[in-house]
């Protein structure tokens, strides 16, 4: 069984940060490898798939809430032996030991030592980075509609926004309040033209077109957004008691502090073997600089992470199959 004795032995095989459809995926295969594994997911950081009210475009499953897609997925990670906790990461950072490159993950319960790291932390939503919405948050201003919509009943409510998850949160926002106007910089939307095809015959719906946000605007709750047309610079107040921001997301990669190799905006550069710049370490899923961010891209991601990390882990044991 070559070297899986001593020091190599008593650590984790593969820690994996984060609990989404990557990190999920990865905690299939790599307890399925029979890989000693542990997952650290993070409760204060919530996860896009678990935030989407209805996932209808992951194969074999014609409908589910997000939040119980990642359940199923939980359970059928445990029911293989993964092990997971709740924490949220601070750093890893790696040592020699007995010339083996250890990496070490620190979060609330101290560090926790593996042969390997499966990155797949996420993203978070990008803010709009305009006077009054920092204020605002918990007051009106919102990034999560399944979280909050209920709050918004009967009320006019704006959405920020043109893509898959603006959209798809807009018609969700249609079941509480009276009027949703949907905010955009383009003069079409950038989302699945199913969605747009029911956004745009929603009776409930508008459009502001051609337009962004440049303040939101209220004091002890939101009162109205004011809003810039790109093509004229003619300003206007737009009445509203909810805003909804869906301006896109940004890699949850700043706990990792150069520890691997990311593009400018944060993203975690991997290669087909969802392999990073340091040895040992691998990333699946929206941390990772790519084109598509959906469920079944993850589970991918997350598929061939585990796979990787595996094959590395058993080298250093010198128990790979070759």
């Amino acid at each position: 069984m070559g070297k899986e004795t001593g020091l190599l032995s008593e650590r984790y095989d593969i820690i994996i940060i984060g609990g989404g459809p990557a990190g999920l995926t990865a905690g299939i295969y790599a307890a399925r490898g029979r890989m000693k594994t542990l997952l650290i997911e993070s409760f204060s950081v919530m996860g896009q798939a678990t935030m989407t009210e209805m996932i209808e475009n992951y194969p074999g499953v014609e409908k589910s809430g997000g939040f119980e897609l990642i359940s199923i997925f939980k359970r059928q990670a445990e029911k293989f032996g993964m092990k997971s906790r709740s924490g949220t990461v601070e750093k890893i950072a790696f040592k020699e030991d007995g010339g083996i490159r250890v990496w070490q993950v620190t979060d609330e319960d101290g560090v926790t030592e593996a042969l390997s790291v499966i990155i797949a932390s996420g993203a978070k939503a990008k803010k709009l980075s305009v006077p009054g919405e920092d204020e605002m948050i918990g007051k009106g201003v919102s990034y999560c509609a399944t979280c909050d919509g209920a709050f918004f009943k009967n009320k006019n409510i704006v959405v920020v926004g043109g893509g898959d998850t603006a959209v798809e949160e807009a018609l969700y926002l249609t079941r509480f309040g009276d009027k949703v106007s949907l905010i955009h910089r383009r003069d079409r939307l950038r989302a699945a033209k199913i969605l747009q095809e029911r956004v745009e015959s929603n009776e409930k719906m508008s459009f502001i077109w051609k337009s962004v946000v440049k303040r939101i605007n209220g004091t002890d709750k939101v009162v109205s957004v004011t809003v810039k047309d790109v093509d004229t610079g003619e300003e206007k107040d737009v009445p509203c008691d909810g805003v909804f921001i869906f301006a896109g997301w940004e890699p949850n990669t700043g706990f990792l502090e150069g520890a691997v190799e990311t593009e400018e905006k944060g993203g975690i550069k991997v290669d087909a073997a969802m392999k990073t710049s340091a040895e040992g370490v691998f990333a699946a899923g929206d941390c990772c600089y790519k084109v598509l961010h959906q469920v079944v891209t993850a589970c991918g991601d997350g598929a061939t992470a585990a796979f990787s990390s595996q094959n590395y882990v058993e080298r250093l044991k010198g128990t790979e199959y070759k």
